[in-house]
C-alpha cells in the first residue's frame, strides 16, 4: 500500500479477511453487505463499549505502568488504514499500547484475529504519536474483565503489511481468493449461500 491509496482498510476489514479472504471479496468487490448489525455478538459488543465509557473513565492501570490514556481515538495512516481504538495507554517506559475490549471469555489462547487487531492499532499509534509500541492489551468482558498483555514485535508489523497487501490485491485487483481452510467457520458465515465452497 502507498500514500496514494484510493481506498481505506479498517480493523474490521482486516478481521474479516483473516476469518476468510472471501469476506473481503464479497463485501468490497461485489458490494454484498453482510448485515452485521443483526448479529448478536456485534450488538452486545457495542453495548459493552458504551458501558465501559461510562464507568470510571479516568481509571489508570498502575500495575502495568500506565500513566495516561485516551479513549475512543479515531486514527488513520498514510497507507489507507483507519479505525477507532478503544483506549490508547501511555506507559511509564515511554511507550504506548492499544487496549481493546472483547465481548468474549478468555480461553487460555490468543486468537490471531485478536492479536492482529492490536497490531493494526499499534501501527497507527506509532505513526500518529511517533512513539514505540511494544505491547497491547485485551480485556475479556465475559471473564470478569480479565486483562491480557500481548507482545507486539517487528515481525508482527511485517506480517501486518503482508496482510494489508493481500487485501489490496483482492479489492483493487478484483481477485477472487481461496476460502478459509477451516471448514467450521463456514457454518456461521453470512455468505455461505453464495460461496461455491458450500453450495
Amino acid at each position: 500500500m502507498n500514500e496514494s491509496a484510493e481506498y481505506s482498510v479498517t480493523a474490521s476489514d482486516m478481521l474479516e479477511y483473516l476469518y476468510c479472504p472471501r469476506y473481503t471479496y464479497f463485501e468490497h468487490v461485489l458490494g454484498i453487505s453482510q448485515n452485521e448489525d443483526k448479529r448478536f455478538k456485534v450488538q452486545k459488543g457495542r453495548e459493552v463499549h458504551e458501558e465501559v465509557r461510562k464507568v470510571n473513565p479516568n481509571y489508570l492501570r498502575k500495575k502495568i505502568g500506565q500513566t495516561g490514556k485516551e479513549s475512543d481515538v479515531y486514527l488513520s495512516s498514510k497507507d489507507g488504514m483507519k479505525g477507532i481504538v478503544d483506549e490508547i495507554l501511555f506507559l511509564n517506559d515511554g511507550t504506548a499500547a492499544p487496549l481493546d475490549y472483547k465481548y468474549a471469555q478468555y480461553e487460555e489462547r490468543l486468537y490471531k484475529t485478536y492479536k492482529y487487531q492490536l497490531v493494526f492499532y499499534s501501527k497507527m499509534i506509532k505513526e500518529n504519536y511517533n512513539v514505540d509500541v511494544l505491547r497491547g492489551f485485551l480485556i475479556y468482558t465475559r471473564s470478569q474483565n480479565k486483562l491480557i498483555e500481548v507482545e507486539i514485535t517487528p515481525a508482527d508489523f511485517i506480517e501486518l503489511d503482508e496482510i494489508l497487501k493481500n487485501i489490496k490485491l483482492i479489492i483493487q485487483g478484483c481477485n477472487y481468493p481461496n476460502a478459509t481452510k477451516t471448514i467450521r467457520k463456514c457454518d456461521d458465515c453470512c455468505y455461505k449461500n453464495i460461496c461455491e465452497k458450500q453450495i
